[in-house]
């Protein structure tokens, strides 16, 4: 009897196993509820025990009185309402409303004002579950007066952010219509998609405005939504009479996927469709498996093929479409196909058959073909002429056209006292087009804030790089002919030569020499620190930039200001020479250096204090920008990203630990084993460089003069006071005085952390 009950136990174990493995080949068990709160849910999504996949739990709550279709367990705040096997998407109402933030902080500075929380409605197992937010069907919201706001991931990575304004006009508050607030451009409100879909984020929030006066405008709230909902409902949102707009329940599009894991290193090979056909859960026979890999994770969908419909998780989901039955998609004879159909003209008639099909004759059809062809002959060949002669006229008026509208007459302006130069460098769109291979996307190699660049050979066999524009605007075009009209006038070792231009299409081009090693960027910030440049390197190259900077500013007849001096714009030739480029938001200034009123351009982290509070542009800008840059090429890091555990700037916290004499902490190591005292002595050149006064700070002359010194420590070399105003940086009562300095620059660099 006991060896009877065993067999029997073993046996109903096995039929157990059985109808479980059946069970995950055919879906969802029988009986399971497929509708909740009016919504369809199809496997493998399911509710109740044995009805969904791991990770696909749903539960069906009416805890407050009506139905509710949930995420996981029923003190979720995810509401469903739709599920699309299609898109492997699920939208639902995020009942938490706007994310919950705190108020931290209690200093003098911007960050007194900073908040933090977390968006996290998919729960605490939300990182090993099927969802995520969907990248392209959200946007990160966030509504109030001058304030910015990001999205961080687990690691504290930035992800995305913005900044919304409400502006002010003659020092009083203006009036912020609806519109502007609902096209949520940045007045009142930004948004902004989201590159990487997580199932959580980390929410941070930073008041721009110390006095807080405007923060009543307009309430404060982050959120994550779906696109076009706040358009939508901006008006409601917005209006403090009604109930707290916080509170109200925002739609979400989440993405899911099968066997969805997380990528832990960049380097994690894809985990997609299984290579073993027998264990996927694309069940259907009329189904296929699709890779999903993104920034976050990898896993694959399944889809119906073409031609069928329905489920393809389940055996049998998929259905062929019968497209005889669906309006419009055939107009003769009609006869369907597994995955497809056949549409044809009844015979006696002649047409497209899913446009019209209509009776024919043969006799009347062969006289009329002949008539028809000896008439299409005589018009094509008559068309062919007056087409080519047409093009002709076009193509002269075209490069007329252009060549006005390209500003060709002021960059003959701008070099009348050499004006051969103009003639010379206007170099036919046909060479370039022949150069480039029609500008295939394959030449490409590389873009910066003015355009995109190509590689080319020219017909005299010199490489060169050739720069388009991006946008066709009038600012875009006056600054491209400014370039033209700057490089054509240089000849310099250590400036990008210019070659020529070409004025005859609606984008204009630049045609430069082709540096091979790329930017100095590129060089210093690598992935492995020992392949970075070595220090003397770098000491030779901050002195070849010096000398071209110095060059500009004292030694042409009109002195120029780049503007824009950061690594990404010294270029590197074959043996590490280098190479200033892009001088599109360079300017011509007067010789006394009263400085010139204008628009500010440049680079946050390297940008001047004084220029951007003052818009005056003046050579000492320029300086300040090369003492950054000195900072990174002692430091390895980026001006325009770095803060410190203070949350201070690159500036701000290298000069403060140069005057405790705590700098060996913040440099490379590289420069700290293979520098000597050179490296204090080209600090103290930085530190002099980024003076908050301009007047107290040295010229590109002096500079160069200084690094040429410390480069040929043997020769004498006229530092002209350079000494003085280097080391009063560091003495006595100064050090406080350095350290307060900053604080203004502290203020806009912190937006720098941002994109905008």
């Amino acid at each position: 009897m006991a060896m009877q009950a065993a067999s029997l136990t073993a046996l109903l174990l096995q039929l157990c196993f059985s109808a479980t493995a059946v069970a995950r080949v055919t879906g969802a068990a029988p009986g399971c509820p497929t509708i909740c709160a009016g919504v369809s849910v199809p496997y493998p999504f399911g509710i109740g025990e044995g009805c969904y996949l791991l990770g696909f739990k749903l539960t069906c709550d009416r805890a407050l009185g009506r139905e509710r279709l949930l995420i996981g367990g029923a003190g979720g705040t995810l509401e469903v309402v739709e599920i699309s096997l299609a898109n492997s998407t699920v939208r639902v109402m995020d009942t938490a409303g706007a994310v919950k933030l705190t108020v931290g902080g209690s200093g003098t500075s911007l960050d007194r004002l900073a908040s933090s929380g977390e968006w996290s409605g998919l729960g605490d197992d939300a990182i090993a579950g099927p969802f995520v937010v969907s990248g392209t069907r959200n946007r990160f919201v966030v509504t109030g007066c001058n304030q910015q706001a990001a999205l961080f991931g687990a690691i504290a990575n930035v992800i995305v952010g913005c900044s919304a304004f409400c502006p002010v006009t003659d020092m009083s508050r203006s009036t912020i219509s609806s519109e502007e607030v609902a096209a949520c451009g940045g007045v009142g409100c930004c948004q902004t998609p989201i590159p990487i879909g997580r199932p959580s984020y980390r929410v941070q929030l930073a008041g721009l405005e110390l006095s807080q006066e405007r923060y009543q405008q307009l309430p404060i709230a982050v959120r994550i939504a779906e696109t076009g909902w706040f358009e939508d409902h901006s008006a409601g949102l917005l209006n403090k009479s009604l109930l707290d707009s916080s509170e109200w329940a925002i739609p979400v599009v989440l993405e899911w996927a099968m066997n969805s894991n997380r990528l832990e290193q960049v380097q994690d090979t894809a985990t997609g469709c299984p290579q073993n056909k027998a264990v996927t859960e694309c069940r259907s026979s009329f189904s296929s498996c699709l890779n999903v890999s993104n920034h976050y994770r990898t896993g694959y969908v399944c889809q119906c093929g073409k031609g069928y419909q329905g489920n393809p998780y389940l055996a049998g989901g998929c259905q062929d479409v019968d497209e005889c039955k669906l309006p419009g998609m055939c107009f003769g004879v009609c006869t369907n196909r597994p995955g497809g159909y056949e549409c044809r003209c009844p015979s006696g008639s002649r047409g497209n058959p899913r446009d019209r099909c209509i009776k024919s004759s043969l006799g009347l059809s062969i006289s009329i073909g002949i008539g028809s062809g000896a008439g299409l002959l005589f018009l094509v060949l008559g068309a062919i002429f007056v087409i080519r002669k047409l093009k002709q006229q076009r193509v002269k008026v075209l490069k007329r056209k252009f060549f006005r509208q390209n500003r060709g007459h002021l960059l003959q302006q701008l070099v009348s006292q050499k004006a051969d130069i103009a003639e010379r460098m206007i170099i036919p769109l046909v060479e370039l087009e022949k150069t480039t291979n029609n500008f295939d996307k394959a030449r490409e190699i590389g873009g910066g804030g003015h355009g995109t660049v190509y590689k080319g050979i020219m017909s005299d066999l010199h490489v060169v790089a050739i720069k388009k524009s991006k946008v066709v605007v009038q600012r875009e075009i006056n600054e491209f002919i400014n370039e033209v009209a700057i490089l054509s006038q240089i000849n310099h070792r250590n400036v990008v030569k210019l070659y020529g231009c070409c004025l005859e299409i609606e984008v204009p081009l630049l045609v430069y020499e082709f540096i091979s090693n790329w930017t100095l960027y590129d060089h210093l910030h690598v992935e492995e620190p020992e392949v970075s440049l070595p220090w003397v390197e770098r000491l030779r190259i901050a002195t070849e930039t010096a000398r071209a900077f110095a060059y500009l500013h004292s030694a042409v007849s009109i002195p120029i200001v780049h503007r824009d001096i950061k690594s990404q714009n010294i270029l590197l030739d074959g043996t590490l020479i280098a190479k200033v480029s892009d001088f599109g938001a360079s300017r011509c200034i007067p010789i006394d250096e009263t400085g010139d009123t204008t628009a500010i351009q440049g680079t946050f982290g390297y940008l001047d204090p004084m220029y951007y509070y003052s818009g005056k542009l003046t050579k000492k800008s320029d300086v300040y920008c090369f003492g950054v840059l000195l900072m990174e090429l002692l430091t390895r890091k980026k001006p325009c990203s770095y803060r410190s555990s203070e949350e201070k700037s690159l500036v701000a916290y290298f000069t403060a630990l140069l005057a405790t004499g705590d700098l060996a902490s913040l440099l490379d190591p590289q420069v700290v084993l293979e520098g000597d005292k050179i490296v204090e002595e080209v600090a103290l050149l930085a530190a002099a460089c980024v003076r908050m006064e301009g007047g107290h700070r040295p010229t590109m002359r002096q500079v160069e003069m200084t690094l040429e010194n410390l480069r040929v420590p043997h020769e004498s070399v006229v530092m002209s006071d350079m000494d003085a105003p280097s080391c009063a940086m560091i003495e006595g009562g100064r050090t406080e005085e350095v350290s307060r300095q900053y604080s203004q620059e502290e203020e806009y660099l912190l937006s720098s952390r941002y994109p905008r």
